[in-house]
């Protein structure tokens, strides 16, 4: 049977092995995690959770595969005057989870190799949507949302534990967090997922921002890093179809 209009391609990431992109990673589909650094969840007006027992379910929402920016230009979404930065570790998984709910102690299994990510936000829009009890959609899922680095394997940045995310924009630190910060580390957010969706080889998870997210205005230059080990550079451009 034949298509009636072309195929659209396959989002691919760069994969780092051995400190020389040699590889691709096919997306699927881009999970995000909201709300999952304490500092944060204050910084946006919501409730913080006292223990991990008091911590109920943690937020989740999507973003197209084709949100990914690979090239780091990133063009000042349209549609909004509140172009906010957020940065995230992203986990890329490389398998299947098996049917049913994910065990938490089988989740790193999945796991291929980590990113950083930027989750681009229309505030004014996310506002608006947020104060009228509508979804994120229009905030959160728009295009080019999504600026990832290269990915890199899992054996080569070792053990998150003691590892923290950073961005800078023009030269000044905006936002700096440590992963043990998170509400919901890795394997917890792959076994909640894993309730509501089937985990697939090709899904990303973007995990969360610390605390310090701001706007971007067009001209800026980005840098965004896993403690050097992995990292995200770029500008953002005039909107397009604008010069």
């Amino acid at each position: 049977m034949s298509d009636v209009i072309p195929a659209a391609s396959t989002p691919r990431v760069p994969v780092r092995l051995g400190g020389q992109v040699s590889a691709s990673f096919p997306v699927r589909r881009i999970f995000c995690v909201g709300r999952n650094f304490a500092d944060h969840a204050r910084e946006m007006g919501a409730a913080v959770p006292a223990s991990a027992a008091a911590r109920g379910q943690p937020v989740f929402f999507c973003k197209p595969a084709d949100a990914l920016v690979l090239d780091g230009q990133v063009p000042y979404a349209r549609g909004t005057h509140d172009l906010h930065h957020e940065v995230e570790l992203v986990v890329a998984l490389g398998a299947d989870a098996p049917d049913g709910i994910l065990d938490p102690a089988r989740a790193e299994s999945l796991v291929y190799g980590y990113a950083v990510g930027l989750d681009l936000t229309r505030r004014d829009l996310q506002g608006a949507a947020k104060a009228k009890g509508l979804p994120w959609d229009t905030g959160k899922a728009f295009d080019q949302s999504a600026p990832i680095s290269a990915i890199v394997p899992a054996a080569e940045v070792g053990a998150l534990a003691g590892r923290s995310l950073t961005l800078v924009i023009n030269g000044t630190q905006r936002q700096h967090g440590a992963l043990s910060d998170l509400i919901w580390t890795v394997p917890e957010i792959l076994h909640e997922l894993s309730k509501l969706f089937a985990l697939k080889a090709g899904d990303l998870v973007f995990m969360g921002t610390p605390a310090g997210v701001g706007p971007l205005q067009v001209g800026d230059a980005f840098a965004a890093s896993l403690d050097g080990v992995v990292a995200l550079e770029g500008h953002v451009t005039p909107p397009s179809g604008t010069v």
